[in-house]
């Protein structure tokens, strides 16, 4: 019996330990020099201060889509104010960068748990779990990785900057966003998240090879 409880016991710390990686695969962005050109244009990209897009309250479809994800976030998220924040800014920055909001949904899901100070241990910080050195690199130094919309912003332009790398290979580029480009146990993971938590029919899902 006291073997049988150890045992238990062992497991339940195996899952609880588990459960807590599970909501947290957090990213592992490489270094690796850019291109003055590609330095520059990122820079350009994550400096643009453009205001969020004010058609949601105009747009009947947009509208659908932010009662839709609420809903969806709102156990994690149980505040609607900064709930419909967030979701709007993923929204903006998503559909800027060219990609899909509710991809960048299931990114920040595995990434981060939805939490917005969340640090892993390599270091990577916020929702999307973007490395410090990218805020040297291509940010300045006001640079704050836990401000909503520059962590979105940086994470966006970062995974956009990783897809042109990659010719559009979404599996090859949530790899080298995650630092494990090679290996399906991330990309997987996200996409299940993607699929599973957040499609939504009325917009077009970008295909994954």
């Amino acid at each position: 019996m006291r073997r049988l409880t150890a045992f238990v016991r062992t497991s339940l710390a195996a899952l609880l330990l588990g459960g807590a990686a599970a909501a947290g695969h957090a990213g592992n962005q490489q270094y690796e020099p850019l291109a003055a050109s590609v330095q520059a244009a990122l820079h350009a990209a994550v400096a643009d201060q453009a205001p969020l897009d004010p058609s949601f309250v105009r747009s009947p479809e947009k509208a659908r889509w932010l009662a839709e994800m609420s809903g969806r976030l709102a156990r994690r998220l149980p505040d609607q104010t900064y709930r419909e924040e967030l979701l709007r800014a993923v929204h903006y920055e998503a559909t800027r960068a060219g990609l899909d909001p509710q991809l960048i949904l299931g990114l920040i899901q595995v990434e981060s748990g939805f939490k917005k100070y969340a640090v892993s241990s390599a270091g990577a910080r916020g929702y999307m779990q973007v490395m410090p050195f990218w805020a040297r690199l291509i940010g300045n130094q006001d640079t704050n990785l836990f401000h909503m919309r520059t962590n979105l912003r940086f994470g966006c332009t970062i995974l956009r900057h990783y897809l042109d790398i990659e010719k559009g290979d979404l599996f090859r580029a949530l790899g080298r966003y995650n630092g494990s480009l090679g290996r399906a146990e991330y990309p997987n993971l996200v996409r299940g998240a993607w699929e599973n938590h957040w499609s939504y029919p009325p917009l077009r899902l970008a295909q994954t090879p």
